[in-house]
């Protein structure tokens, strides 16, 4: 949990539940406040997780297509009937409501990245609801919570976002309906603490104005068309997001079934709609306007934050530890080396019911797809899918013909394209008419390895949107305006993207350090990191400070008509949609006008890069089904000259828990290897890395992976060591070499990388792999095939052939705070 509250948006959105909720169990920490922790005894927790942790307490979810009476027998017989039924009175009271709003204010630690480091308070305005078990009411205000925030058509980015006070909302912002009462809360943070009034003053005045004016009915049939949309599209976790929805309602004794009766309720707010013009405004005023139960909290950074939270702990343990007897001390120790040798014990677990290797087929099946030219050049791929009335669009541009200066921006480039307005529409109309007319349009780069060279890789832009069937044409035209008509103009609005863009980075380290830390480590070992370190590492987050600080900010304004130039035309691109068999013959003729309608460059452009690959996705087929049509050419790049080299990289934070990532340079996708080391990474995390890392060593988690790219990393994360957990990385691939594993290690871990390798596909995403990595059917059999052989010798060897130290190249990284150890090693290169 320290690591937890390293997150400054945590710390406010915690402070934010505990106070506005203050009389039951919302007003402590779920996971325990690192300093009450200690305060915890074994009596305690052993009587809390038999109460609330038991069967009689619980819920069961199901889905799909199953045997209801079976399961329901099976889940009796094996799991109910095992127990006596208690009566765990677990109910949450309803909160008590105030009279009078309050006030509260919190600190937090300094953030490195802000764009300003005077303006780092946050402040937010929140606002007690109804019980979530009301579920019309929730439905209504969910509604009204998107139209109030979402989008820049919204009042409250209008009023807040566009002030330039702040760099973003503040945490938590919108409807939150995971408590028994749920809340709204709105308001901004990166403000300077002289600006707290304003922003209130701001707040209460926009909810005015909103009882005022009320909302546009584009805004509440582009809502309610989003609705449709989210209902229609099916993804994987489709079952998993449903149970997720209803959880909380149906854990406070709602109805889940009229919960997911989502088309009724869409029927009820429009009736609501036509027989009262004012129905959305009335809600605002008896919800926002004159509800007491409302709480302001601010939040400032205390420079010495981490050191106060240090200070208490070391006082809370100093008085744990001397209202000790020696003999408690010496029994403690004892439970100490006791639980030591617990966790170096193999845990047995015969007794769970597993899978088997031998339960999992051994062929793959085949997704058939058609390729066509469309305008006589552009390879489109079309894959004939039962997507439930939804089209879905993409297109991947690549990027070798930009000068080297411009790559930096490209993420930039990728943001704020769709959000700055295009054609005849300035950027609030953009985002009306995509809103309307999608389900979302969002640009992308990506970085995409070889699958048989770790020095050759693609690089370029993906292009993707989603659309209900009867609005293709407008999505398709959409695309067209932005592509020839993409507006870069608007220098204020421009400014407040990138303050948006450059706060949501850095507020995303303390969640996904580990990831920064692996993209850096992995920089120097193969021709494609430096780029991705370029486009998804800390130095895109350090740029897009640098980017947000500037006074002026046109020449960064200018750089973006020179991207598009070499982005946004019909050179070197290719497409791909995925509809109904009853959609493609007008899909083609859309993405076909589409086409027609880009520009060509007046001259030819020659690549930056000078050597590129013309490199065709396979088509051969598995089972007989065959990608008919054209092959479809990707344009890779490489750099022979590349070597790569060890680098040792430490971004010295104000955390008090280290994010560690460490990568080694292997084999590529097709090599025999690949599979073998995959099967490795899995095999080491659970077996060894878990218990050394976080059992042992206190991390929230570590382990180990091998990336599609050809690395193998080994990461920590929220780790309160670094250099231990550098040698446990260390000790891991000794243990590996030493096949001090058994069968049915092996065979968990297959299970484990067979768990991902056949994870359902969703109708949107059939063919993508072909279409953007260029992987077929038979290199996937290939695989697959490959996992299945697998064996103990062979773990071993690649564990030394590739892992040793001194045997491959290897970066190491490390985002945490100070440290002495490695401040006396000259091979570390510190970054502050």
């Amino acid at each position: 949990m320290k690591g937890a509250f390293t997150d400054n948006e945590r710390i406010f959105s915690q402070s934010l539940q505990n106070r506005l909720l203050p009389d039951h169990t919302y007003s402590f920490v779920s996971g325990g406040n690192p300093l009450s922790i200690p305060d915890l005894s074994w009596e305690q927790l052993k009587q809390f997780h038999a109460t609330h942790y038991h069967p009689s307490n619980a819920r069961f979810f199901t889905y799909g297509n199953l045997p209801l009476e079976q399961h329901l027998r099976q889940i009796h017989e094996e799991a109910l009937n095992k127990f006596q039924r208690i009566e765990s009175n677990t109910a949450v009271p309803a909160q008590k409501l105030w009279d009078t709003p309050r006030e509260y204010h919190v600190t937090c630690g300094p953030d490195k990245f802000a764009t300003d480091p005077t303006k780092q308070t946050t402040v937010g305005v929140s606002f007690l609801l109804p019980d979530i078990t009301d579920i019309f009411e929730s439905f209504t205000l969910n509604l009204l919570s998107s139209l109030l925030i979402d989008g820049p058509n919204s009042p409250f980015y209008k009023a807040l976002i566009e002030s330039g006070l702040g760099t973003d909302f503040s945490p938590d912002v919108g409807y939150n309906g995971c408590t028994r009462e749920a809340f709204f809360s709105v308001g901004l943070q990166g403000i300077a603490d002289q600006h707290v009034e304003t922003v209130k003053q701001i707040i209460t005045k926009t909810i005015d104005e909103v009882i005022e004016k009320g909302f546009e009915d584009d805004r509440v049939e582009a809502l309610l068309q989003k609705i449709e949309i989210q209902m229609k599209h099916q993804s994987t976790s489709f079952g998993l997001a449903l149970s997720s929805y209803i959880a909380s309602c149906w854990n406070h004794e709602g109805d889940p079934i009229e919960l997911l009766n989502i088309g009724s309720q869409v029927t009820r707010f429009r009736k609501c709609l036509k027989e009262n013009s004012n129905f959305l405004q009335e809600k605002v005023k008896q919800y926002f306007k004159n509800n007491p139960h409302r709480l302001t909290l601010s939040m400032n950074p205390d420079e010495k934050y981490y050191d106060k939270q240090t200070q208490m702990e070391m006082e809370k343990l100093k008085q744990k530890i001397d209202s000790l007897s020696m003999k408690e001390k010496l029994h403690i120790y004892e439970k100490g080396l006791e639980l030591q040798n617990l966790q170096s014990e193999p845990q047995d677990a015969s007794c769970l019911p597993a899978l088997k290797v031998s339960d999992i087929e051994p062929t793959i099946s085949s997704t058939e797809m058609d390729t066509a030219l469309a305008a006589g050049e552009i390879p489109v791929q079309y894959c004939a899918q039962p997507t439930n009335g939804v089209v879905y669009f993409r297109a991947f541009s690549n990027l070798n013909t930009l000068p080297e200066e411009l790559r930096p921006y490209v993420p930039l480039f990728c943001s704020v394209l769709t959000k700055m307005g295009c054609g005849i529409y300035d950027y609030r109309e953009q985002a009306q008419q995509i809103e309307l007319r999608t389900g979302g349009m969002s640009v992308s780069p990506h970085v995409i390895p070889d699958d048989s060279d770790l020095d050759v890789y693609e690089q370029g832009v993906l292009f993707s949107s989603l659309c209900l069937d009867r609005n293709l044409s407008d999505m398709m035209h959409l695309w067209s305006e932005i592509f020839n008509n993409p507006h870069f103009e608007d220098e204020e609005h421009f400014k407040v993207l990138v303050k948006m863009s450059a706060q949501e980075l850095s507020n995303g380290i303390p969640n996904s350090g580990h990831l920064y830390a692996s993209v850096r480590a992995n920089r120097t070992l193969t021709p494609a990191g430096d780029l991705l370190e370029t486009f998804n590492g800390m130095d895109q987050v350090r740029l897009m400070k640098r980017v947000a600080e500037m006074s002026d900010i046109k020449p960064i304004l200018r750089k973006l008509p020179r991207i598009k130039k070499h982005l946004l035309n019909c050179d070197n691109m290719r497409c791909s949609v995925n509809a109904t068999p009853q959609q493609m013959s007008r899909a083609e003729k859309e993405v076909e006008n589409f086409i027609k309608s880009l520009g060509r460059s007046k001259k030819e452009r020659k690549s930056v890069r000078p050597h590129v690959i013309e490199k065709s996705v396979d088509s051969k087929p598995i089972d007989g089904n065959l990608v008919n049509g054209p092959q479809m050419t990707r344009k890779l790049v490489t750099d022979p000259t590349f070597k790569p080299c060890q680098m040792k990289t430490h971004f010295i934070l104000p955390f008090p828990v280290n994010y560690v990532g460490e990568g080694v340079r292997t084999v590529p996708y097709t090599h025999p290897d690949y599979a073998k080391l995959r099967i490795l990474a899995r095999l080491m995390t659970a077996k060894f890395l878990h218990t050394e890392i976080r059992e042992k060593g206190g991390a929230y988690g570590g382990g180990a992976k091998l990336s599609s790219n050809g690395i193998f990393t080994f990461y920590s994360y929220r780790d309160p060591n670094s250099i231990q957990t550098l040698q446990s990385f260390e000790k891991a691939v000794n243990w590996a070499k030493s096949g001090k594993f058994t069968e049915m290690d092996i065979e968990e871990a297959k299970l484990s990388v067979f768990s991902v390798v056949d994870a359902p596909v969703a109708p949107s995403d059939k063919g993508v792999d072909r279409f953007l990595y260029g992987l077929s059917d038979e290199m996937k059999q290939a695989h697959r095939e490959q996992l299945f052989g697998v064996n103990q010798e062979q773990l071993m060897n690649v564990s030394n052939k590739y892992l040793r130290i001194g045997q491959s190249t290897r970066g190491l990284a490390i985002l945490g705070p100070d440290n002495v150890n490695i401040d006396k090693d000259p091979s570390w290169t510190p970054v502050k």
